[in-house]
């Protein structure tokens, strides 16, 4: 009977001070205003502190890398195709600068038939290199001039060659720098054109140039490119611009021979993907609709 008397009382008890507590809690609640507040100081010395942080974090050669600029090169549209006048001005440029140390060894003279070049050019081109050959009759190497068949040929005849004739560093090879650098020809024009001197606290090692689009700013390639370095054989004026821009077009088409013919052949598979989605749409409205939604029942015979 006691514990049976208990009950009530407990009961009583809960419930006075559920009644206490909801009674007391608009007292003890925080005026909006001042959650607002609270919550504005809390952000703000996040930011602060975040910003602290930010200034406290040592500075690194890669974040002081210029970014290069979007370029409107005549070939990015989807209906574009190759300035293939460029493009042969681009060879001219990389034949009497570039040749000495870049390679372009995915790149035979058969491929600027067409391009830039007519058949009997592109051999005249071809034959001006001397090739090595053989063995002959009596087992010996010997020279000949360049097919179209040949190769461009590499200035140096292997690495450790080249690393020596510049310093140790290695120029490499342009059949695809424009695909194996992010920016593609952006990159690669500013690369060009971007060569300065060096901002006031910065001091760049003998033997390098400072170049602010080149990862760690200094970078072992002298300037290569000035303006009236070569004539052009069109009489387009040679700036600086003008040949960073042609030679840039050149070793695009280098990575992408097939540019032209790709989007080429993408119209072509558009209009005719077109008519056919235009069959199939024509053929599920008025055939196979009625085929789809086709009920068929059965009627027992009694």
């Amino acid at each position: 009977m006691a514990t049976m008397r208990s009950v009530p009382r407990i009961s009583a008890l809960v419930r006075s001070i559920r009644s206490a507590s909801s009674s007391a809690a608009p007292a003890a609640e925080i005026p909006r205003w001042k959650r607002i507040a609270g919550s504005a100081a809390i952000l703000t010395v996040g930011c602060g502190a975040a910003l602290a942080m930010e200034e406290l974090r040592p500075v690194n050669a890669e974040d002081l890398e210029l970014h290069p600029a979007a370029y409107p090169w005549s070939h990015n549209g989807m209906l574009d195709s190759f300035d293939h006048a460029s493009i042969r001005r681009g060879h001219q440029v990389y034949q009497q600068v570039c040749a000495a140390c870049h390679s372009l060894e995915r790149i035979a003279y058969r491929n600027l038939v067409g391009a830039c070049y007519n058949e009997t050019e592109a051999k005249e081109l071809a034959s001006e290199t001397m090739v090595e050959d053989g063995p002959d009759d009596n087992g010996n190497m010997f020279k000949r001039p360049g097919k179209l068949a040949d190769y461009f040929p590499s200035p140096f005849p292997n690495e450790e060659a080249a690393r020596a004739a510049n310093n140790g560093a290695y120029p490499p090879d342009l059949s695809l720098i424009i695909k194996a650098r992010h920016g593609r020809e952006d990159y690669v024009f500013s690369l060009l054109t971007g060569y300065c001197d060096a901002p006031a606290g910065v001091e760049i090692r003998e033997g390098l140039y400072y170049n602010p689009y080149f990862p760690g700013q200094a970078i072992a390639m002298a300037p290569p490119l000035y303006d009236d370095q070569i004539e052009y054989d069109d009489g387009t004026p040679a700036t600086l611009s003008q040949m960073a821009k042609d030679v840039v077009t050149f070793l695009t088409w280098c990575a992408e021979p097939e540019h032209d013919d790709r989007k080429r052949f993408g119209m072509k598979a558009m209009i005719l993907l077109s008519l056919v989605s235009a069959g199939l749409f024509y053929f599920k409205r008025h055939k196979w609709s009625t085929l789809k939604s086709r009920v068929v029942a059965y009627k027992p015979r009694h």
